[in-house]
């Protein structure tokens, strides 16, 4: 049989075909995003930390830090929304969802300030799979919208 001269190109599209594939496990995915940033607010992952604009991804384990005057609206991928006031720290401890099977849970710790929260698919569908956590108490969440603040 003579050698096919598309080979090497056949193989070539295969490889880039299958390139998603070979992305590396545990790689941190989208949790939500930054609808709003006001004043003074960063994202700290891991070492990093970076000055948040409207459009930059949160990520599961992301902390959020806002300064004196520094607020931040942020919209997670099962349509919660977080928002923080002045003066907080606040993490994203844990956060799965799944658009197909709406499945999910998340865990928020808000170490100082104030955030607001609003109910999307996880805490309407899943309630009991979503946590908001304080220095001096855990919230389950019930509601549909709330507010939390620690000193």
């Amino acid at each position: 049989m003579p050698p096919l001269p598309f080979k090497p190109l056949l193989l070539a599209g295969l490889l880039l075909a299958a390139a998603p594939s070979f992305a590396q496990p545990g790689t941190p995915s989208r949790a939500g995003t930054y609808k709003d940033v006001v004043g003074e607010v960063f994202t700290v992952r891991g070492a990093q930390r970076l000055p948040a604009q409207p459009g930059d991804a949160l990520q599961p384990a992301d902390t959020v830090l806002t300064g004196e005057t520094g607020s931040a609206a942020i919209v997670l991928r099962d349509g919660t929304e977080l928002i923080v006031g002045p003066r907080s720290n606040t993490t994203l401890v844990r956060y799965a969802f799944d658009a197909t099977t709406q499945e999910g849970n998340m865990l928020v710790q808000l170490l100082r300030g104030s955030l607001r929260y609003v109910t999307g698919l996880i805490g309407k569908l899943h309630p009991d799979k979503t946590e908001i956590k304080t220095p001096t108490l855990v919230v389950g969440v019930r509601g549909t919208d709330f507010i939390v603040e620690t000193p």
